[in-house]
């Protein structure tokens, strides 16, 4: 997940407030919603075309997720992996498209041009049932504290990602815990966080694109003509390691943070989720990637695959310039990720009691917000050093909720009370999709946690036998 000044541009105008343009204050009659498009009011600066949404959207999709695919085949097995990452990216391609969908019927019922998630959360529940309106604020300010601990999840997951990548590099020099090497890149990334500008940070953000990419070309070559590991495969996997697969896989495929962003930027953005839209190309594009990259990780080292396939590179100056290259890369991505939560904490509720409390340090605050928002995220980093068990936690706790459960009860909301389709097929539609996400939710968020307290578990030995 790696973005460019763009990505920036529109996650910012994703979770800030957006004012409506005196033209459409004509509009605000009893007149039917049905005559209102808000496609047609979007003042936006500098929209984007079908090509350049569609690169953003493979972008913000090709990182951490992507190198974590195969250590998710190997949890899963070859054949189960390849099928369920096939059925996950279809499940989640659909729920994007009932978000972009339900975000629009928001829009529509409010006449306005654009709403953010969490302010078409609320605005699809006070237009629900009777007994789901008394919600609207509180479902806000939900999806704002899932959206702040999934971006800062992110921000420990790479925190975690840097300090093992230098470690490997480091190791055959001189040896050191990964806790004192994320000691070591805490005070340049406290630094790099207090960058306030997403403008300063946009030359950073190619160079981390660039390096991305290259970085993915020669991790693929290693893959196809390295010696390929001589452990059987397992084909068809274990029920009790699956939902950290599905933890997984929704972490390195639901682009929920950025979707409305994108379709909001657009220049055409009826073309977003048209069949051969933006979203089905680009969803499938990134689907094959996945599939291609965990399967021949899998193959090339079968049980023994890291949290991240870079990991499991042979020694060797190529080897050394890739490991490089994506500690650097999601070094930069780090300020980006970590720029989301502030904007939503700072914007949405610290600076507006630091005004009503008649405060002049608001500068020394928003420092003091990111200084502390960085130290929390190395905490937590430092504390859980496990950076496949981190993927899969968040992945499954808010990703799971974000994109699947959300998305589902805006959507009943939104065509509630009489345009759910004949049978009310979307209503079981939706209602299925949403025990689909708490389950997910569930099952995932649980696996996950066991995990990671087993971690830090002694492993039996061959002296020490486990008994029953």
């Amino acid at each position: 997940m790696f973005e460019m000044e763009e990505r920036g541009k529109s996650e910012t105008v994703c979770l800030q407030s957006v004012t409506q343009p005196d033209s459409l204050e004509a509009n605000k009659d009893g007149s039917n919603n049905e005559d209102y498009d808000p496609h047609l009011y979007r003042q936006v600066t500098a929209p984007t075309n079908n090509l350049e949404t569609l690169v953003h959207l493979l972008k913000c999709s090709l990182g951490t997720g992507i190198l974590a695919m195969p250590q998710a085949f190997a949890r899963a097995g070859l054949v189960t992996a390849i099928i369920s990452t096939v059925l996950v990216g279809a499940l989640v391609t659909h729920c994007l498209h009932v978000l972009v969908r339900s975000q629009y019927a928001a829009c529509k019922m409010r006449r306005v041009p654009l709403l953010t998630y969490p302010e078409s959360m609320s605005a699809s529940l006070s237009a629900g049932p009777s007994s789901l309106r008394g919600l609207g604020r509180p479902s806000a300010i939900t999806v704002d504290v899932f959206l702040v601990v999934y971006q800062l999840g992110i921000c420990c997951v790479y925190i975690v990602f840097i300090a093992d990548n230098i470690k490997k590099i480091v190791d055959p020099h001189y040896v050191m815990s990964i806790e004192i090497h994320m000691v070591i890149i805490l005070i340049p990334l406290l630094a790099f966080n207090l960058i306030p500008s997403l403008k300063l940070l946009a030359p950073f953000s190619a160079l981390a694109n660039v390096l991305t990419f290259i970085g993915l070309g020669i991790v693929v070559y290693y893959l196809l003509s390295g010696k390929k590991s001589n452990e059987p495969l397992d084909l068809w996997g274990s029920p009790a390691t699956f939902p950290l697969f599905f933890g997984t896989i929704l972490f390195a495929l639901t682009a929920v943070g950025v979707v409305i962003a994108l379709e909001n930027n657009m220049k055409t953005p009826k073309a977003f989720g048209s069949p051969c839209g933006v979203l089905n190309t680009g969803m499938s594009i990134i689907v094959v990637l996945y599939v291609a990259v965990g399967a021949l990780g899998y193959v090339y080292c079968v049980s023994e695959c890291s949290d991240s396939v870079t990991l499991d590179l042979p020694q060797g100056p190529l080897a050394t310039s890739v490991i490089s290259m994506f500690a650097i890369a999601i070094f930069i991505s780090y300020g980006l990720h970590c720029y989301v939560p502030v904007e939503v904490v700072w914007r949405g509720y610290l600076l507006p009691w630091l005004q009503r409390s008649g405060s002049q340090r608001l500068r020394l605050w928003e420092y003091a917000l990111r200084i502390s928002l960085c130290l929390i995220t190395f905490v937590l980093a430092i504390a859980i050093p496990r950076l496949g068990l981190f993927i899969s936690l968040f992945g499954a706790l808010c990703l799971s909720a974000l994109g699947i459960c959300f998305p589902a009860i805006m959507e009943i909301c939104v065509s509630f009370p009489d345009k759910f389709g004949p049978g009310r097929i979307r209503l079981i539609k939706d209602v299925l999709l949403f025990l689909i996400g708490i389950v997910g939710l569930v099952a995932g968020t649980y696996t996950a946690l066991l995990s990671i307290i087993r971690s830090f578990q002694p492993q039996p030995t061959e002296a020490q036998p486990l008994h029953a």
